[in-house]
Protein backbone atom coordinates (compact mmCIF):
# COMPACT_ATOMS: atom_id res chain seq x y z
CA UNK A 1 0.00 0.00 0.00
CA UNK A 2 1.67 3.42 -1.36
CA UNK A 3 2.10 6.71 1.16
CA UNK A 4 -1.83 8.29 0.53
CA UNK A 5 -3.16 4.51 0.97
CA UNK A 6 -1.95 4.62 4.41
CA UNK A 7 -2.56 7.92 5.57
CA UNK A 8 -6.10 8.68 4.22
CA UNK A 9 -7.85 5.14 4.29
CA UNK A 10 -10.50 4.03 6.91
CA UNK A 11 -9.24 0.73 8.69
CA UNK A 12 -10.18 -0.50 11.85
CA UNK A 13 -7.41 1.57 13.90
CA UNK A 14 -8.99 4.65 12.06
CA UNK A 15 -12.17 5.00 13.71
CA UNK A 16 -13.60 8.14 13.97
CA UNK A 17 -14.37 10.39 17.06
CA UNK A 18 -17.72 8.52 16.89
CA UNK A 19 -16.35 5.20 17.49
CA UNK A 20 -14.23 6.61 20.37
CA UNK A 21 -13.23 9.47 22.48
CA UNK A 22 -10.56 10.54 21.01
CA UNK A 23 -10.55 12.33 16.86
CA UNK A 24 -8.02 9.64 14.65
CA UNK A 25 -7.84 12.30 12.01
CA UNK A 26 -5.85 15.01 11.18
CA UNK A 27 -4.26 16.11 8.11
CA UNK A 28 -5.64 13.36 6.06
CA UNK A 29 -8.60 12.91 4.01
CA UNK A 30 -12.38 11.93 5.72
CA UNK A 31 -13.75 9.10 3.48
CA UNK A 32 -17.60 9.38 3.00
CA UNK A 33 -18.26 6.88 4.98
CA UNK A 34 -17.00 8.63 7.85
CA UNK A 35 -18.83 11.67 7.07
CA UNK A 36 -21.10 13.18 10.26
CA UNK A 37 -22.76 16.60 11.74
CA UNK A 38 -26.18 18.99 10.84
CA UNK A 39 -25.15 21.97 8.48
CA UNK A 40 -27.25 23.83 10.77
CA UNK A 41 -24.94 23.52 13.56
CA UNK A 42 -22.19 25.42 12.08
CA UNK A 43 -24.14 28.62 13.13
CA UNK A 44 -23.24 28.40 16.95
CA UNK A 45 -19.80 26.85 16.22
CA UNK A 46 -19.27 30.20 14.45
CA UNK A 47 -21.37 32.11 16.65
CA UNK A 48 -19.57 31.02 19.54
CA UNK A 49 -16.15 31.16 17.91
CA UNK A 50 -16.77 34.49 17.31
CA UNK A 51 -18.14 35.97 20.82
CA UNK A 52 -14.74 36.34 22.35
CA UNK A 53 -13.26 39.32 24.52
CA UNK A 54 -10.90 40.05 21.78
CA UNK A 55 -13.94 40.48 19.45
CA UNK A 56 -14.90 43.21 21.52
CA UNK A 57 -11.40 44.72 21.89
CA UNK A 58 -11.82 45.04 18.15
CA UNK A 59 -15.08 47.75 18.70
CA UNK A 60 -12.71 49.79 20.95
CA UNK A 61 -10.91 51.37 18.30
CA UNK A 62 -13.35 53.66 16.39
CA UNK A 63 -14.50 55.14 19.52
CA UNK A 64 -11.06 55.83 20.96
CA UNK A 65 -9.84 57.40 17.64
CA UNK A 66 -12.67 60.27 18.13
CA UNK A 67 -15.47 58.18 16.11
CA UNK A 68 -19.34 58.40 17.70
CA UNK A 69 -21.08 55.08 18.58
CA UNK A 70 -23.35 55.29 15.54
CA UNK A 71 -20.60 55.79 12.69
CA UNK A 72 -18.52 52.83 14.87
CA UNK A 73 -21.54 50.37 14.59
CA UNK A 74 -21.82 51.67 11.17
CA UNK A 75 -18.08 50.53 9.95
CA UNK A 76 -18.70 47.90 12.50
CA UNK A 77 -21.59 46.23 10.22
CA UNK A 78 -19.57 46.97 6.85
CA UNK A 79 -16.71 45.63 7.69
CA UNK A 80 -18.14 42.42 9.66
CA UNK A 81 -20.28 41.75 6.60
CA UNK A 82 -17.26 42.38 3.93
CA UNK A 83 -15.21 40.25 6.01
CA UNK A 84 -17.67 37.52 6.75
CA UNK A 85 -18.00 36.96 2.99
CA UNK A 86 -14.35 35.70 2.04
CA UNK A 87 -14.57 33.95 5.46
CA UNK A 88 -18.15 31.92 5.09
CA UNK A 89 -17.19 31.11 1.30
CA UNK A 90 -14.19 28.94 2.17
CA UNK A 91 -16.92 26.50 4.54
CA UNK A 92 -18.39 24.90 1.41
CA UNK A 93 -14.67 23.07 0.52
CA UNK A 94 -14.54 20.99 3.65
CA UNK A 95 -17.44 18.91 2.64
CA UNK A 96 -16.34 18.92 -1.35
CA UNK A 97 -12.66 18.19 -0.53
CA UNK A 98 -12.49 16.02 2.83
CA UNK A 99 -9.70 18.21 4.36
CA UNK A 100 -8.59 20.52 6.96
CA UNK A 101 -8.50 24.26 5.56
CA UNK A 102 -4.69 25.13 5.01
CA UNK A 103 -3.59 21.78 3.46
CA UNK A 104 -6.27 22.67 0.76
CA UNK A 105 -3.17 25.47 -0.37
CA UNK A 106 -1.02 22.69 -2.15
CA UNK A 107 -2.99 23.39 -4.94
CA UNK A 108 -2.30 26.26 -5.42
CA UNK A 109 1.12 27.01 -3.95
CA UNK A 110 2.59 23.57 -3.61
CA UNK A 111 3.57 21.06 -0.91
CA UNK A 112 6.48 23.57 0.02
CA UNK A 113 5.21 26.69 -1.65
CA UNK A 114 2.51 26.73 0.83
CA UNK A 115 4.44 27.00 3.97
CA UNK A 116 4.20 30.82 2.36
CA UNK A 117 0.54 31.05 3.79
CA UNK A 118 1.20 28.50 6.65
CA UNK A 119 3.58 31.05 8.78
CA UNK A 120 1.36 33.70 8.49
CA UNK A 121 -1.17 31.17 9.76
CA UNK A 122 0.72 29.95 12.31
CA UNK A 123 0.87 33.29 13.58
CA UNK A 124 -2.93 34.16 13.86
CA UNK A 125 -3.95 30.81 15.08
CA UNK A 126 -0.53 31.26 18.44
CA UNK A 127 -1.59 35.56 18.26
CA UNK A 128 -5.31 34.27 19.35
CA UNK A 129 -4.12 31.75 21.67
CA UNK A 130 -1.87 34.86 23.95
CA UNK A 131 -5.05 36.84 23.66
CA UNK A 132 -7.25 34.85 24.59
CA UNK A 133 -4.75 33.19 27.30
CA UNK A 134 -4.20 36.82 28.83
CA UNK A 135 -7.92 37.56 28.83
CA UNK A 136 -9.18 34.24 30.44
CA UNK A 137 -6.57 35.00 33.20
CA UNK A 138 -7.48 38.34 33.95
CA UNK A 139 -10.79 37.09 34.62
CA UNK A 140 -10.02 34.43 37.11
CA UNK A 141 -8.24 36.70 38.60
CA UNK A 142 -11.66 38.61 39.34
CA UNK A 143 -12.38 35.00 41.67
CA UNK A 144 -9.08 33.68 42.49
CA UNK A 145 -5.70 35.50 43.20
CA UNK A 146 -2.97 33.23 41.68
CA UNK A 147 -1.14 34.91 38.60
CA UNK A 148 0.12 34.77 35.27
CA UNK A 149 2.66 31.61 36.16
CA UNK A 150 -0.25 29.76 37.29
CA UNK A 151 -2.68 30.48 35.22
CA UNK A 152 -1.68 30.53 31.82
CA UNK A 153 -0.21 26.99 31.75
CA UNK A 154 -3.50 25.74 33.62
CA UNK A 155 -5.33 27.40 30.76
CA UNK A 156 -3.52 26.44 27.79
CA UNK A 157 -3.23 23.02 29.22
CA UNK A 158 -7.23 22.50 29.14
CA UNK A 159 -7.49 23.96 25.62
CA UNK A 160 -4.90 21.31 24.68
CA UNK A 161 -7.09 18.38 25.99
CA UNK A 162 -9.50 19.83 24.36
CA UNK A 163 -8.06 19.53 21.15
CA UNK A 164 -6.43 16.20 21.67
CA UNK A 165 -10.33 15.13 21.73
CA UNK A 166 -11.02 17.00 18.81
CA UNK A 167 -13.51 17.71 15.82
CA UNK A 168 -16.61 16.75 17.92
CA UNK A 169 -16.20 17.87 21.38
CA UNK A 170 -15.16 21.45 19.59
CA UNK A 171 -18.45 21.30 17.81
CA UNK A 172 -19.98 19.94 21.34
CA UNK A 173 -18.77 22.83 23.43
CA UNK A 174 -19.50 25.46 20.84
CA UNK A 175 -22.76 24.88 19.91
CA UNK A 176 -24.22 24.83 23.62
CA UNK A 177 -22.03 27.96 25.13
CA UNK A 178 -24.14 29.85 22.35
CA UNK A 179 -27.41 29.27 24.47
CA UNK A 180 -25.57 30.65 28.06
CA UNK A 181 -23.81 33.47 25.43
CA UNK A 182 -26.91 34.87 24.05
CA UNK A 183 -29.02 34.89 27.31
CA UNK A 184 -26.27 36.21 29.43
CA UNK A 185 -24.95 39.20 26.91
CA UNK A 186 -28.36 39.81 25.55
CA UNK A 187 -29.38 40.87 29.59
CA UNK A 188 -25.89 42.74 29.72
CA UNK A 189 -26.11 45.26 25.91
CA UNK A 190 -29.77 46.18 27.08
CA UNK A 191 -28.60 47.00 30.85
CA UNK A 192 -25.77 48.98 28.73
CA UNK A 193 -27.63 50.87 26.13
CA UNK A 194 -30.95 52.10 29.38
CA UNK A 195 -27.75 52.84 31.46
CA UNK A 196 -25.28 54.43 28.72
CA UNK A 197 -28.53 56.35 27.03
CA UNK A 198 -30.35 57.67 30.03
CA UNK A 199 -27.27 59.10 31.97
CA UNK A 200 -25.66 62.37 31.17
CA UNK A 201 -22.02 61.49 29.22
CA UNK A 202 -18.89 63.07 31.60
CA UNK A 203 -16.61 65.00 30.09
CA UNK A 204 -13.56 62.33 30.38
CA UNK A 205 -15.73 59.60 28.34
CA UNK A 206 -14.87 59.54 24.90
CA UNK A 207 -18.30 60.17 23.71
CA UNK A 208 -18.09 63.65 24.99
CA UNK A 209 -16.21 64.89 21.93
CA UNK A 210 -17.04 62.29 19.50
CA UNK A 211 -18.18 62.57 15.75
CA UNK A 212 -17.49 61.32 12.36
CA UNK A 213 -13.93 60.85 11.53
CA UNK A 214 -12.98 59.43 8.18
CA UNK A 215 -9.40 58.03 8.90
CA UNK A 216 -11.24 56.62 12.46
CA UNK A 217 -13.95 55.11 10.27
CA UNK A 218 -11.89 53.34 7.78
CA UNK A 219 -9.51 51.95 10.70
CA UNK A 220 -12.52 50.39 12.79
CA UNK A 221 -13.69 49.52 9.22
CA UNK A 222 -10.33 47.43 8.39
CA UNK A 223 -10.34 46.11 11.33
CA UNK A 224 -13.40 44.53 11.52
CA UNK A 225 -12.91 43.14 8.04
CA UNK A 226 -9.68 41.71 9.23
CA UNK A 227 -11.11 40.51 12.33
CA UNK A 228 -13.40 38.19 10.55
CA UNK A 229 -11.09 37.38 6.93
CA UNK A 230 -8.70 35.74 10.09
CA UNK A 231 -11.18 33.07 10.70
CA UNK A 232 -10.94 31.67 6.92
CA UNK A 233 -8.21 29.84 8.04
CA UNK A 234 -10.22 27.75 10.63
CA UNK A 235 -13.61 26.89 8.24
CA UNK A 236 -12.70 23.65 6.52
CA UNK A 237 -11.31 22.41 9.93
CA UNK A 238 -14.68 22.22 11.17
CA UNK A 239 -16.96 21.48 7.98
CA UNK A 240 -14.63 18.46 6.41
CA UNK A 241 -16.69 15.97 8.30
CA UNK A 242 -20.17 16.95 7.09
CA UNK A 243 -21.52 14.65 3.91
CA UNK A 244 -20.07 15.55 0.49
CA UNK A 245 -23.64 16.81 -0.72
CA UNK A 246 -23.88 19.17 1.71
CA UNK A 247 -25.79 22.14 0.43
CA UNK A 248 -23.49 24.67 -0.41
CA UNK A 249 -25.83 27.72 -0.40
CA UNK A 250 -26.71 26.48 3.24
CA UNK A 251 -23.86 26.21 4.45
CA UNK A 252 -22.59 29.10 3.14
CA UNK A 253 -24.90 30.99 4.96
CA UNK A 254 -24.93 28.91 8.44
CA UNK A 255 -21.29 30.08 9.05
CA UNK A 256 -22.10 33.78 7.74
CA UNK A 257 -25.03 34.14 9.80
CA UNK A 258 -23.32 32.79 12.98
CA UNK A 259 -19.76 34.26 12.63
CA UNK A 260 -21.29 37.97 11.21
CA UNK A 261 -23.85 38.05 13.81
CA UNK A 262 -21.52 37.75 16.94
CA UNK A 263 -18.63 39.91 15.39
CA UNK A 264 -21.40 42.68 14.88
CA UNK A 265 -22.51 42.22 18.26
CA UNK A 266 -19.98 42.17 20.14
CA UNK A 267 -18.05 44.59 18.54
CA UNK A 268 -20.62 47.44 19.03
CA UNK A 269 -21.00 46.53 22.63
CA UNK A 270 -17.44 47.20 22.34
CA UNK A 271 -17.69 50.48 20.54
CA UNK A 272 -20.83 51.34 23.43
CA UNK A 273 -18.33 50.80 26.06
CA UNK A 274 -15.16 52.77 24.97
CA UNK A 275 -17.79 55.56 24.15
CA UNK A 276 -18.58 55.74 27.61
CA UNK A 277 -15.81 54.26 29.30
CA UNK A 278 -12.61 56.25 29.29
CA UNK A 279 -10.04 53.75 28.69
CA UNK A 280 -11.83 50.73 29.06
CA UNK A 281 -10.33 47.53 30.34
CA UNK A 282 -12.80 44.85 28.38
CA UNK A 283 -12.37 42.62 31.89
CA UNK A 284 -13.28 45.33 34.03
CA UNK A 285 -15.61 47.02 31.80
CA UNK A 286 -17.64 43.75 31.19
CA UNK A 287 -17.41 43.16 35.16
CA UNK A 288 -18.69 47.44 35.74
CA UNK A 289 -21.36 47.41 33.39
CA UNK A 290 -22.99 44.30 34.38
CA UNK A 291 -22.85 45.10 38.07
CA UNK A 292 -25.15 48.18 37.00
CA UNK A 293 -27.74 45.44 36.87
CA UNK A 294 -26.89 44.21 40.57
CA UNK A 295 -24.32 43.26 42.50
CA UNK A 296 -22.37 40.27 41.57
CA UNK A 297 -24.25 39.90 37.68
CA UNK A 298 -20.78 41.58 35.99
CA UNK A 299 -18.74 38.68 37.81
CA UNK A 300 -21.53 36.12 36.16
CA UNK A 301 -20.56 37.79 32.86
CA UNK A 302 -17.16 37.56 32.89
CA UNK A 303 -16.83 33.86 33.92
CA UNK A 304 -19.37 33.49 30.86
CA UNK A 305 -16.53 34.84 28.86
CA UNK A 306 -13.94 33.10 30.04
CA UNK A 307 -15.84 29.98 28.99
CA UNK A 308 -16.16 31.15 25.68
CA UNK A 309 -12.41 32.18 26.08
CA UNK A 310 -11.04 28.96 27.07
CA UNK A 311 -13.49 27.11 23.59
CA UNK A 312 -12.08 28.86 21.54
CA UNK A 313 -8.55 28.34 22.59
CA UNK A 314 -9.12 25.22 21.74
CA UNK A 315 -10.28 25.69 18.30
CA UNK A 316 -6.96 27.91 17.89
CA UNK A 317 -4.46 25.20 19.35
CA UNK A 318 -6.35 22.46 16.85
CA UNK A 319 -6.40 24.42 14.00
CA UNK A 320 -2.13 25.65 14.50
CA UNK A 321 -1.51 21.86 14.91
CA UNK A 322 -3.47 20.96 12.00
CA UNK A 323 -1.22 23.83 9.94
CA UNK A 324 2.06 23.02 11.70
CA UNK A 325 1.65 19.08 10.51
CA UNK A 326 0.44 20.47 7.18
CA UNK A 327 3.78 22.35 6.38
CA UNK A 328 6.19 19.65 8.26
CA UNK A 329 4.34 17.12 5.79
CA UNK A 330 5.43 18.58 2.77
CA UNK A 331 9.24 18.60 3.89
CA UNK A 332 8.90 14.84 5.46
CA UNK A 333 6.14 12.41 5.45
CA UNK A 334 4.11 12.32 8.60
CA UNK A 335 1.56 9.54 9.47
CA UNK A 336 -1.53 11.21 11.01
CA UNK A 337 -1.87 9.67 13.80
CA UNK A 338 -3.16 11.05 17.40
CA UNK A 339 0.71 10.71 18.96
CA UNK A 340 1.56 13.81 15.83
CA UNK A 341 -1.46 15.73 17.15
CA UNK A 342 -0.62 15.59 21.07
CA UNK A 343 3.51 16.10 20.09
CA UNK A 344 1.95 19.20 17.59
CA UNK A 345 -0.49 20.51 20.71
CA UNK A 346 2.40 20.24 23.07
CA UNK A 347 4.63 22.60 20.84
CA UNK A 348 2.11 25.09 20.09
CA UNK A 349 1.08 25.24 23.61
CA UNK A 350 4.82 26.07 24.67
CA UNK A 351 5.40 28.47 22.09
CA UNK A 352 1.70 30.41 23.27
CA UNK A 353 2.87 30.58 26.61
CA UNK A 354 6.29 31.64 26.43
CA UNK A 355 5.10 34.52 24.06
CA UNK A 356 1.69 35.02 26.60
CA UNK A 357 4.40 35.60 29.75
CA UNK A 358 6.56 38.32 27.37
CA UNK A 359 3.12 40.48 25.55
CA UNK A 360 3.44 43.91 27.03
CA UNK A 361 1.03 45.47 29.34
CA UNK A 362 -0.78 47.07 26.88
CA UNK A 363 -2.27 44.42 24.78
CA UNK A 364 -4.68 46.19 23.62
CA UNK A 365 -2.64 48.02 21.13
CA UNK A 366 -0.29 45.33 20.53
CA UNK A 367 -3.86 43.53 19.30
CA UNK A 368 -4.71 46.18 17.03
CA UNK A 369 -1.58 45.72 15.37
CA UNK A 370 -2.29 42.08 15.42
CA UNK A 371 -5.59 42.40 14.03
CA UNK A 372 -3.95 44.56 10.84
CA UNK A 373 -1.15 41.96 10.38
CA UNK A 374 -3.28 39.12 10.00
CA UNK A 375 -5.52 41.37 7.04
CA UNK A 376 -2.23 41.90 5.22
CA UNK A 377 -0.74 38.78 5.15
CA UNK A 378 -4.34 36.53 5.27
CA UNK A 379 -6.04 38.78 2.55
CA UNK A 380 -3.47 37.82 -0.65
CA UNK A 381 -3.85 33.80 0.39
CA UNK A 382 -7.63 33.95 0.50
CA UNK A 383 -8.01 35.93 -2.97
CA UNK A 384 -5.66 32.78 -4.38
CA UNK A 385 -7.72 30.36 -2.30
CA UNK A 386 -11.28 31.32 -3.50
CA UNK A 387 -10.35 32.24 -7.08
CA UNK A 388 -8.85 28.77 -7.25
CA UNK A 389 -12.01 26.99 -5.60
CA UNK A 390 -14.43 28.82 -7.54
CA UNK A 391 -13.83 30.05 -11.16
CA UNK A 392 -9.96 28.15 -11.65
CA UNK A 393 -10.94 24.30 -11.36
CA UNK A 394 -14.07 24.44 -9.71
CA UNK A 395 -14.21 22.42 -6.72
CA UNK A 396 -12.43 19.66 -9.10
CA UNK A 397 -9.21 18.92 -6.92
CA UNK A 398 -7.09 14.87 -7.20
CA UNK A 399 -7.21 15.07 -3.60
CA UNK A 400 -4.56 11.72 -3.53
CA UNK A 401 -2.14 14.29 -5.24
CA UNK A 402 -2.57 17.15 -2.76
CA UNK A 403 -1.48 14.65 0.35
CA UNK A 404 1.36 13.73 -1.75
CA UNK A 405 4.27 16.03 -0.95
CA UNK A 406 5.79 15.11 -4.88
CA UNK A 407 2.37 14.83 -6.21
CA UNK A 408 1.57 16.21 -9.39
CA UNK A 409 0.59 19.61 -7.66
CA UNK A 410 4.07 20.28 -7.15
CA UNK A 411 6.08 21.38 -4.35
CA UNK A 412 6.27 24.93 -5.68
CA UNK A 413 3.52 25.82 -7.28
CA UNK A 414 4.90 29.11 -8.87
CA UNK A 415 1.12 30.35 -9.92
CA UNK A 416 0.00 30.51 -6.28
CA UNK A 417 3.42 31.93 -4.74
CA UNK A 418 3.80 34.64 -6.96
CA UNK A 419 0.43 35.57 -7.25
CA UNK A 420 0.39 35.99 -3.13
CA UNK A 421 3.54 37.61 -2.79
CA UNK A 422 3.30 40.42 -5.86
CA UNK A 423 -0.49 41.20 -4.24
CA UNK A 424 1.50 41.34 -0.84
CA UNK A 425 3.89 43.72 -2.05
CA UNK A 426 1.10 46.21 -3.85
CA UNK A 427 -0.59 46.27 -0.33
CA UNK A 428 2.58 47.88 1.68
CA UNK A 429 2.29 51.09 0.43
CA UNK A 430 -1.49 51.10 1.89
CA UNK A 431 -0.27 49.74 5.39
CA UNK A 432 -1.55 51.77 8.63
CA UNK A 433 0.16 50.60 11.56
CA UNK A 434 1.32 52.38 14.51
CA UNK A 435 4.92 51.06 13.87
CA UNK A 436 4.42 51.54 9.87
CA UNK A 437 2.27 54.21 7.52
CA UNK A 438 2.58 53.64 3.75
CA UNK A 439 2.99 56.12 1.63
CA UNK A 440 -0.68 55.79 -0.06
CA UNK A 441 -2.15 55.75 3.28
CA UNK A 442 -0.34 58.69 4.85
CA UNK A 443 -1.16 60.59 2.23
CA UNK A 444 -5.05 59.52 2.81
CA UNK A 445 -4.26 60.75 6.51
CA UNK A 446 -3.78 57.24 7.44
CA UNK A 447 -6.59 55.68 5.74
CA UNK A 448 -6.28 51.36 4.88
CA UNK A 449 -7.28 50.85 1.34
CA UNK A 450 -4.62 47.74 1.02
CA UNK A 451 -7.01 44.69 1.64
CA UNK A 452 -9.16 46.07 -1.53
CA UNK A 453 -5.68 46.08 -3.96
CA UNK A 454 -4.43 42.83 -1.88
CA UNK A 455 -7.68 40.70 -2.93
CA UNK A 456 -7.75 42.13 -6.50
CA UNK A 457 -4.29 41.79 -7.59
CA UNK A 458 -3.89 38.58 -5.94
CA UNK A 459 -6.86 37.47 -7.95
CA UNK A 460 -7.11 39.06 -11.00
CA UNK A 461 -3.18 37.49 -11.44
CA UNK A 462 -3.95 33.94 -10.07
CA UNK A 463 -6.56 33.77 -12.69
CA UNK A 464 -4.28 35.19 -15.71
CA UNK A 465 -1.98 32.19 -14.82
CA UNK A 466 -3.88 30.03 -14.63
CA UNK A 467 -5.16 30.04 -18.26
CA UNK A 468 -2.82 27.46 -19.12
CA UNK A 469 -2.83 24.82 -16.55
CA UNK A 470 -2.91 20.91 -17.55
CA UNK A 471 -6.70 19.94 -17.14
CA UNK A 472 -6.21 16.91 -18.52
CA UNK A 473 -3.58 15.58 -16.68
CA UNK A 474 -5.59 16.62 -13.44
CA UNK A 475 -8.62 15.18 -14.44
CA UNK A 476 -7.06 11.52 -15.17
CA UNK A 477 -5.84 12.07 -11.32
CA UNK A 478 -8.69 13.01 -10.22
CA UNK A 479 -10.38 9.80 -11.27
CA UNK A 480 -7.10 7.73 -9.76
CA UNK A 481 -7.87 9.89 -6.69
CA UNK A 482 -11.32 9.79 -6.05
CA UNK A 483 -10.95 5.22 -6.46
CA UNK A 484 -7.85 5.50 -4.05
CA UNK A 485 -9.58 7.41 -1.21
CA UNK A 486 -12.70 6.18 -0.82
CA UNK A 487 -11.15 2.42 -1.05
CA UNK A 488 -11.59 1.13 -4.30
CA UNK A 489 -8.60 0.46 -4.92
CA UNK A 490 -6.07 -0.98 -1.92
Amino acid sequence: MNAVDRTTMASPETATSREGTIEQHSIDYVPGSERHGKVWHQGPFWFTGNFVLPTMVAGFVGASMGLSVGYSVLAIVLGVGFGTFFMAFHANQGPRMGLPQMIQSRAQFGSRGSTVPFAATVFVYVGFLVFDTVLAEQGIGLVLPDGKLFWYPVLIAVSIVIAVVGHDLLHFVQRWLTYLLIVVFAILTVVAVVHFSSNPVAQSAPAATAGWDSTAFLVQFSLAAGYNISYSVYVSDYTRYLPANAPARKLITAVYAGAAFSAVWLMSLGAILASYLPDPDPILALREVGDLLFPGFGLIVVLTSVLALISIMGVNAYGAMLTGASALDGFRKVRPTVRLRVVGLVIVGVASLVVALLIPDDYIGSFNNFVLLMLYFLVPWTAVNLVDFYFVRRGKYAIAEILKPDGIYGRWAWRGVTAYIIGFVAMIPFFSTSFYVGPVADALGGADFSFVIGLTVSGLLYVLFSRNLDRASEAEARAESEAELEGAVR
